[in-house]
């Protein structure tokens, strides 16, 4: 079982969750994103056919910020699929869409960031820890952003806050593997470049989004589907042996 907390409408980080997966899956979301994640569940379990006493996906509302609301998607999760969870994937996440720099930075728009994204994040593997299923099978995957330095680069300037965070998500998620010795949970993050998600598209205009393409050897956004079948890897038996990791999937943009 799966639990996926999912992206706030500000973030750039794009979803992972198929109709085609074997996973039973518990969606998490936001108001914003409540219809879209209630339209999720209902094509997974759509394409569920075995006869079962609990359904292959639900949705639940949470804010990731929250430790109680954190325990309780695993609380709802192991009472609808009647099991522990196996794979935690924390991709939720948001930035401060108009970029400002550290100098216009405001003290709300750095705490919004920081307890979304890093205190969101520290939370949902904290509750993993302690919840997902031992002796093999156990995954957590995180999410952070390929920064780039070079010209046009989010490494450039406006997202300093947004990037602490992640940079604080790639050191949580290194640590955490150490942790969790002799339990055969394993822990690896994964680094975004520019996807072409509703999300991305929502803060992006279309110079910067020209910009993010001439960044790219292959002269292209990301897809969802890039990322997915890397998780689908990690998250499998055959990628037990990559742990501690932090995984560029940015289409070679640095």
């Amino acid at each position: 079982m799966a639990a996926t907390p999912t992206s706030s409408p500000s973030s750039t980080f794009p979803p992972v969750v198929s109709a085609k997966s074997s996973l039973s899956i518990l969606l998490p979301s936001v108001p914003n994103f409540a219809a879209k994640a209630e339209e999720v569940v209902r094509e997974i379990n759509s394409s569920w056919s075995a006869t079962s006493s609990f359904p292959r996906a639900i949705a639940v509302q949470a804010d990731v910020s929250n430790p109680a609301q954190v325990k309780s998607l695993f609380d709802a999760a192991e009472k609808a699929f009647q099991e522990s969870a196996h794979i935690l994937i924390a991709n939720a996440g948001i930035i401060d869409s108009t970029f400002p720099l550290i100098a216009d930075t405001t003290v709300e728009s750095l705490e919004k960031t920081l307890n979304v994204n890093a205190k969101g994040t520290f939370l949902c593997i904290r509750e993993a820890a302690n919840r997902l299923k031992r002796g093999g099978g156990g995954r957590i995957i995180t999410y952070s952003l390929t920064s780039t330095k070079g010209e046009d680069g989010p490494g450039t300037g406006g997202a300093g806050a947004f990037l602490a965070s992640t940079a604080a998500i790639e050191e949580m998620t290194k640590i955490i593997a150490k942790e969790l010795k002799g339990t055969k949970i394993t822990a690896n993050c994964v680094a975004l470049g520019a996807f072409a998600t509703e999300a991305y598209f929502s803060i992006a205009d279309e110079e910067f989004v020209k910009k993010c393409i001439n960044l790219s050897p292959l002269l292209r956004l990301g897809e969802p589907r890039d990322v997915a079948v890397v998780l689908g890897f990690l998250v499998s038996d055959d990628g037990e042996w990559v742990n501690g990791q932090v995984i560029p999937i940015n289409g070679g943009v640095a």
